[in-house]
C-alpha cells in the first residue's frame, strides 16, 4: 500500500538517491558521464536537500514499506522571464520505473495542484523534455498546454525542453 506524506530533513538523503535514480534511468543515456554525474551531484545531491529546509518549496513523497517511490516538489518558478508572483513551478515529479501507471503519478499531481491553489497561485509551470511523450500525455490529462521552449543544462550538455502552463 503507497502512503503519502510530506518530506522531512531526514527524508534527504534516501529522496536524492530516489532522484537521481528516476533521472538517470528515464535519461541518463543522454549524456556524457561527466554532465550526468555534475547535474545529479548539483540538482539532486546539493539542491534537493536544501529544499526539504527552504519553507518556498513543498515536497510530497510516496512511500511503500518505509522505501520512498515517488515525489513531487512545487516552489517559486526557476524560468527565466516574468511569471508573476501568482505562478508557482512543478519542479519534479518522479515516479520508479515500478511504480509508474499505478496511480502514485496522479495522487502527486493532484496534491501539487492542491497545495497550489491553497498558497493562492493561479496558475502552474513545468519543464518536459520534447522527447518524453508519456509525461507530455501525462500532464496534457492534467491541462497543462505547451507555452514555450527552454534550455535545460545537464553538465555542459543542453536539452530542449518545452514549458507547459496550466490556470489552477
Amino acid at each position: 500500500m503507497i502512503d503519502y506524506r510530506d518530506a522531512v530533513l531526514d527524508d534527504g538523503a534516501e529522496l536524492s538517491q530516489l532522484a537521481a535514480r528516476s533521472f538517470t534511468e528515464a535519461f541518463g543515456t543522454l549524456y556524457p558521464a561527466s554532465d550526468l554525474h555534475a547535474f545529479l551531484n548539483e540538482t539532486f545531491g546539493r539542491g534537493l536537500p536544501s529544499h526539504l529546509r527552504d519553507p518556498a518549496y513543498r515536497v510530497r513523497l510516496a512511500v511503500e514499506d518505509g522505501k520512498i517511490v515517488g515525489f513531487a516538489k512545487i516552489g517559486p518558478v526557476l524560468f527565466p522571464g516574468d511569471w508573476g508572483e501568482d505562478t508557482i513551478e512543478l519542479h519534479q515529479l518522479y515516479v520508479l520505473g515500478g511504480w509508474q501507471g499505478s496511480g502514485v503519478g496522479g495522487e502527486l499531481m493532484d496534491w501539487a495542484i492542491e497545495c497550489a491553489r491553497e498558497a493562492g497561485k493561479n496558475r502552474m509551470v513545468l519543464s518536459v523534455y520534447v522527447d518524453n511523450i508519456r509525461a507530455q500525455r501525462f500532464y496534457t490529462r492534467y491541462g497543462f498546454e505547451e507555452v514555450g521552449a527552454y534550455e535545460f543544462r545537464v553538465g555542459e550538455t543542453i536539452d530542449d525542453d518545452r514549458i507547459w502552463s496550466r490556470a489552477l
